[in-house]
C-alpha cells in the first residue's frame, strides 16, 4: 500500500471538501479550488473531520494514482488557507523588474523587455527591482508561472546571470584559463 496514499487529510474547521460526479471541490478562507478524480480506482471517505483516500482495486494503474490523488487533494486543503510562494532572483548587469497590474515586465538582457501576463488566481509582485515573488492558493499553478518566468532566462553557469528560484543552489563553472 502507498505510503503517501495511506496517510489521512486533516480538513480544519474553516474548509469545506465535497466530492459529487467525480469532482473533489475545496472551499475556504481564501477561494475554492476543485480537482477531476478518477472514480473507477480511487475512492474517499468521510469521517468527521478527516478524508482517507482509497483504492478501488489493487491493479498497477490504482497503484499508481493512489498517493498522487491525496497529495493534489490535501494542497487543495493546504493552498485555501495559507498561499502557496515561489521566490525568483534575477542577477545581471542592468536586470530589472517591475510589475503594473497582473503584468510583469522584465529587462534582462534582450532589445525588449518581456512581458508575462498573470493568469487569475495568481499574484505577481516584485519585493526589489531584482526579486519576483508568485503567489496563489493553487500549487500547480504558482509552480508553473514560476517556471515560464524562469524559462526566459536561464542562468548562465560562468556569471551566474539569468533568473533563478531563491532556493535554488548553483555552482559556477571556472573559465578558460591562460596559456603558459
Amino acid at each position: 500500500m502507498s505510503r503517501v496514499g495511506r496517510q489521512i487529510i486533516n480538513i480544519p474547521d474553516n474548509v469545506k471538501v465535497g466530492f459529487a460526479d467525480k469532482v473533489v471541490k475545496v472551499d475556504g478562507p481564501l477561494g475554492s479550488l476543485s480537482q477531476l478524480i478518477d472514480s473507477r480506482h480511487i475512492d474517499l471517505k468521510f469521517e468527521g473531520k478527516t478524508l482517507t483516500v482509497v483504492r478501488t482495486s489493487e491493479d498497477k494503474a490504482t497503484k499508481s494514482k493512489h498517493g498522487l490523488y491525496r497529495v493534489l487533494i490535501n494542497n487543495m486543503v493546504e493552498g485555501v488557507q495559507k498561499p502557496y510562494t515561489k521566490t525568483l532572483v534575477v542577477n545581471g548587469v542592468g536586470y530589472k523588474t517591475a510589475v503594473a497590474g497582473n503584468k510583469l515586465t522584465m529587462n534582462i538582457g534582450f532589445s525588449h523587455p518581456v512581458e508575462i501576463l498573470a493568469p487569475e488566481g495568481i499574484k505577481i509582485t516584485c519585493v526589489t527591482p531584482t526579486e519576483i515573488k508568485v503567489e496563489g492558493i493553487s500549487k500547480e499553478m504558482v509552480g508553473a508561472v514560476a517556471a515560464k518566468i524562469r524559462a526566459t532566462k536561464p542562468v548562465e553557469p560562468y556569471h551566474l546571470y539569468g533568473i533563478r528560484y531563491s532556493t535554488e543552489q548553483l555552482t559556477k563553472k571556472e573559465g578558460k584559463t591562460a596559456g603558459k
